[in-house]
């Protein structure tokens, strides 16, 4: 990697934009980048780690604040380094995201970050990326180191390599892990951790789900747990025959005692069919006395009751005779009635001669008739007037609306006469402003053409001294065509040339233009003022104002608002003109008609004494029907008489036939339905209570019941009952013991599939647990407690160590040597990473924080550069032709000075740039190329030195 350009806008301390040539400081091989405490020697290194990567150097990427505040405001941040990255050239363009003012309103909004990465092909740059994370790889392929790996090589940091030498194992390890890139073995131990956890809980699971299975075949047979079930360690082997051997006899245990009690219910069983037999033949016998006896008893109460029943025998059947006649006997009732009711509807009608009562009803008909063919006449009527009454409203709204129109249109031509007025005053004012202003742009132009001239003159005076400096060596004057000049003019002081010449010709150019406007603005605006005093006429402003109020308080009395006004107030007024016309013309037709009408229809009133026709109708209508139904009572009491004498004949002859003596007899036996149905009903029951006790007395084996006393039911039911509970307790513990067998059988299949499962897993966790322990150094047999991460790591150190010395030896005058040891530190728990320093003059081993200041930079600065050569190593030999080393010079002597310089300057080998980053003064008397980096109020500069 060779650095070539550097230029940095609004970036750390540097306000403006500062460039860095490296290919000039190339040159030199060594240059000092110096500067005051502040002044941003080091932003110079963050720019380029920022060009390439997007992030700066240790804590000040987490501050992320990489805009200069001194910076103008719209000043974007931004960074473009030159860089050749394995053999190709590369231009990388980056701007930080950073917080500009809003171009519109005020505040700030955020600008994101953004980059641009170019190659250089065939002479021409070409675009290769513009996103972050695209050109992000593709640097750190082409770098070959990421981030961490090159602020570590490429940019030894100000004093983190002293915090390095003197850091405990941990502190060391999260280093070196991280710069040799060997997260994957700390991932294995995390993996074997997560793993061993895993292992645990799902040995654990198994566990309680054997535990569970366990409880449950316990339980379900009633018997007592396992020996030390509950106490066993998961981590030592389980002898599970034991338990599978329990699994097994528990389940046997049950089948015997279910056997035991389905024996038990067997008996049960035959007891209860023996009971049941005998007390149901007790109760057959006792059923079949009873019967007897009942039946012997009711017998002789139905003798008893022989004499009554026939007496009632007798009745129903008079009653089912007389039940022939009953229809006839109320059909002559109801004639009867019919014929009073219609003798007395006759006499109250008054309805004597039925030739004069026929011939009232039809005059009636007639007049009814006549009545309402004027109906529709007497409707119109009322339909008319109130369609007359509707115009006669609509003819007064028109007319209220008119006025209205008026009163607005009034209104709005005022109101149009004061915004004329309005206007008028405008303009005025704006003429004598443009009159103003024009009169301004005449004297400027006259000013300018009089400057005009003075340049002319001016220059016309000087115009020899201006042809002589035109002259060249050996050309010919174009005034008197010489080729020798022994005396040129020379131009007079100050004298204006032709481009001054030229510029006030513009200026006065620029003027007469300007007042050309203006005089066309002023001709607009009085053409307008004159045609605006036309319009608005003699009448005043003031004048206006009354005519409006007046208008508005008379808009007001019609209960109208002012703004109701509009330019459709013409068309309005039109149409209402129409609408009133129409309306008055329609009200005088209707008018008429209904005068014409309301005549036939009193004419139709005025000899019946009724006031409007319904009523007349309805007396006409009345009358038709009282006579109609005068005649109707007439003919009905003709017929209810001849009904009446038939009824009575027909009632007699059945009266007799039936078996009576008269009419009145048959009436006498007649019953009603309640009083036959219970007399029929009782009679029937009579019988069959007969011929019920007759069947059992003529059953089979009756007699030999007269001398059987009558069993004891209740012992027999007793002793069934009994044997019914035995029954059913026997036979729901068979029941409870079969589900018991049948879970118990479950239980130990599942608790050998559980057993099966736990046994891989026990022997997985536990052989994860003895290997996790190891690589994590816990192990006893991990003497040194090193951690599987920390023995590669120590691999690669003791490669950093030897490196190291390398450059200690010259650097240290042969003195001191680092040494790495696997030996856990004071007060540390891990070994594997720890730095001791060996003085060679002492022969003793101690400490690095036991070093002075100076020594512990050397070292320092040894180790710093070891850790580099393996890291370039590490990442295939990436070619670093450009290295920083930054601070810590102040503390070494003149000789270590030297040494280490001569370390520095051995770096160059192969053409490679080193720059020292320090404000050490002596340094500069010995680094004659310096990169000066100075500080002020309005940011920090660069500048070259050499």
């Amino acid at each position: 990697m060779r650095l070539h350009h550097l230029r940095a806008t609004a970036f750390g301390p540097f306000a403006g934009t500062v460039e860095v040539d490296f290919d000039e400081l190339s040159e030199a091989g060594l240059f000092l980048l110096s500067g005051a405490t502040g002044a941003g020697k080091t932003s110079v290194l963050d720019a380029v780690c920022f060009a390439l990567y997007g992030d700066v150097p240790g804590d000040r990427n987490a501050a992320r604040r990489l805009r200069c505040d001194q910076a103008a405001p719209g000043l974007a941040p931004a960074v473009t380094l030159e860089a050749t990255l394995a053999g190709r050239r590369w231009r990388i363009e980056r701007s930080p995201a950073w917080e500009r003012p809003k171009k519109r309103g005020t505040g700030t909004t955020t600008e994101q970050a953004r980059v641009a990465l170019f190659e250089r092909v065939d002479g021409e740059w070409r675009h290769l990326s513009s996103r972050l994370d695209e050109t992000g790889h593709l640097v750190s392929h082409v770098v070959g180191m990421n981030v961490a790996q090159f602020t570590q090589v490429a940019m030894l940091p100000q004093g983190r390599f002293q915090a390095f030498l003197r850091a405990r194992s941990e502190e060391r390890h999260a280093v070196l892990q991280q710069l040799f890139r060997t997260g994957r073995f700390a991932d294995v131990e995390r993996w074997l951790r997560e793993r061993r956890v895993r292992l645990g809980r799902d040995c654990e699971l198994a566990h309680q789900e054997v535990a569970d299975l366990v409880s449950r075949v316990s339980e379900a047979a009633a018997e007592p747990l396992p020996a030390d079930w509950d106490v066993r360690d998961l981590t030592e082997p389980a002898d599970d025959g034991a338990l599978a051997q329990w699994a097994d006899a528990v389940p046997d245990r049950a089948q015997a005692e279910h056997l035991l009690a389905l024996t038990e219910a067997d008996a049960a069983q035959a007891a209860e069919v023996a009971a049941r037999e005998a007390a149901d033949a007790a109760r057959d016998i006792h059923q079949r006395l009873s019967r007897y006896r009942d039946a012997v008893a009711e017998r002789e109460r139905l003798t008893a009751a022989a004499a009554r029943v026939e007496r009632d025998r007798r009745q129903l059947a008079a009653a089912r005779s007389a039940a022939a006649v009953v229809p006839l006997l109320r059909l002559t009732q109801e004639a009867a009635a019919q014929r009073d009711e219609l003798t007395a509807t006759v006499a109250t009608l008054d309805a004597t001669d039925r030739d004069q009562l026929a011939e009232q009803v039809q005059r009636a008909v007639e007049e009814a008739a006549a009545v309402r063919a004027l109906r529709p006449d007497a409707a119109r009527v009322t339909a008319l007037s109130r369609e007359v009454a509707g115009l006669e409203t609509r003819a007064v709204e028109i007319s209220r609306a008119s006025a209205e129109v008026g009163v607005l249109t009034r209104l709005a031509e005022i109101e149009a006469r004061l915004a004329q007025h309005d206007e008028l005053a405008t303009v005025a004012a704006s003429l004598v402003v443009a009159r103003e202003e024009w009169h301004d742009a005449k004297e400027t132009a006259l000013a300018l053409q009089e400057q005009l001239l003075s340049v002319r003159e001016a220059r016309l005076d000087s115009m020899a001294g201006e042809i002589a400096c035109a002259l060249a060596v050996g050309a010919c004057c174009p005034v008197c065509g010489s080729a020798d000049h022994p005396h040129k003019a020379a131009p007079l002081p100050g004298a204006p040339d032709a481009a001054v010449e030229k510029a006030a010709l513009r200026a006065v150019d620029d003027a007469k233009a300007t007042e050309h406007l203006r005089d066309v603005e002023v001709r607009d605006l009085a053409t307008r003022r004159d045609a605006l005093r036309a319009l608005v006429g003699d009448e005043s402003v003031t004048e206006l104002h009354g005519r409006r109020e007046a208008a508005r308080a008379e808009l007001a009395t019609l209960g109208v608002r002012a703004s109701r006004s509009g330019p459709d107030l013409e068309e309005r007024r039109r149409r209402l003109e129409r609408e009133a016309a129409e309306t008055t013309a329609r009200l005088d037709a209707l008018e008429a008609e209904c005068q014409r009408l309301r005549a036939t229809v009193d004419a139709a009133l005025s000899d019946s004494g009724f006031d409007d026709l319904e009523s007349l109708l309805s007396a006409r209508v009345e009358a038709a029907e009282t006579g109609r139904l005068a005649l109707a009572a007439l003919d009905a009491l003709v017929n209810a008489e001849a009904a009446y004498a038939d009824a009575v004949r027909a009632l007699t002859t059945s009266a007799l036939e039936a078996g009576f003596a008269s009419p009145e007899a048959a009436a006498g036996a007649v019953l009603d339905p309640q009083a036959l149905g219970r007399l029929d009903a009782a009679v029937i029951t009579h019988d069959q209570r007969v011929a019920a006790v007759d069947e059992v007395l003529r059953a089979p084996g009756v007699d030999e019941l007269a001398d059987v006393d009558l069993p004891d039911l209740a012992p027999l039911a007793a002793a069934h009952a009994d044997c019914l509970s035995r029954l059913a307790r026997s036979r729901g513990r068979l029941d409870q013991l079969s589900r018991r067998l049948t879970r118990l059988g479950g239980l130990r299949t599942d608790l050998h599939r559980s057993l099966a499962q736990w046994e891989p897993l026990r022997a997985d966790h536990e052989l994860t647990c003895r290997l996790a322990s190891f690589v994590e150094g816990k192990a006893p047999d991990n003497r040194l407690r090193m951690r599987l991460s920390a023995y590669v790591l120590a691999y690669r150190l003791g490669q950093v160590v030897a490196a190291a010395n390398e450059r200690l030896a010259g650097m240290s005058d042969q003195r001191y040597s680092l040494v790495h040891t696997g030996d856990r530190g004071a007060g540390e728990t891990r070994g594997g990473l720890s730095l001791l320093v060996r003085d060679d003059w002492s022969g003793e081993t101690r400490d690095p924080a036991t070093l002075s200041g100076g020594e512990t930079f050397v070292v320092s600065l040894a180790l710093a550069l070891g850790l580099a050569d393996v890291i370039t190593q590490e990442v295939g030999g990436a070619a670093l032709d450009t290295l920083f080393v930054d601070e810590g010079f102040g503390s070494l002597d003149a000789d270590t000075l030297d040494d280490v310089m001569d370390t520095l300057d051995s770096l160059r080998d192969g053409g490679r740039v080193v720059g020292v980053v320090s404000h050490v003064a002596e340094l500069r008397d010995r680094i004659p190329t310096q990169l000066v980096v100075a500080k002020s109020r309005q940011g920090s500069t660069l500048s070259l030195r050499r």
